[in-house]
């Protein structure tokens, strides 16, 4: 059963995403190519009443499951979709590079990226 989640409630902690988008795939809408793994966590729904979203940055292969620490938020300020950030437990990117690699998409977006404090 879908639990409806608040994407702060993952800051911090151990997640699994499932790829519903692994690096290479095109975006059934926009047509343009993921160059990272973008998936869902499984069971949860979120403000846009979808799975909630997460953005895999690290592995460079297409997967089509993952699991790692959610390092921070991408809180969208115009749109009801927030997105985690999930790395290999271990590593922390920074801001500068959590906005180069999720940019391709978020560009389109007012957002604050969100760490745990």
């Amino acid at each position: 059963m879908k639990k409806q989640v608040r994407s702060n409630d993952f800051l911090g902690k151990i997640v699994t995403v499932k790829m519903d988008r692994p690096i290479g795939a095109k975006h059934p809408k926009h047509g343009f190519v993921y160059p990272i793994n973008y998936g869902f966590i499984p069971n949860t729904i979120s403000g846009d009443g979808e799975e909630l979203d997460a953005y895999v940055l690290g592995p460079t292969e297409p997967l089509q499951e993952f699991t790692g620490r959610c390092c921070a938020i991408i809180h969208r300020t115009n749109d009801d979709d927030d997105k985690l950030v999930v790395v290999p437990d271990g590593q922390n990117p920074s801001d500068k590079e959590i906005e180069e690699k999720t940019k391709f998409q978020e560009q389109w977006y007012t957002h604050v990226i969100v760490r745990e404090r």
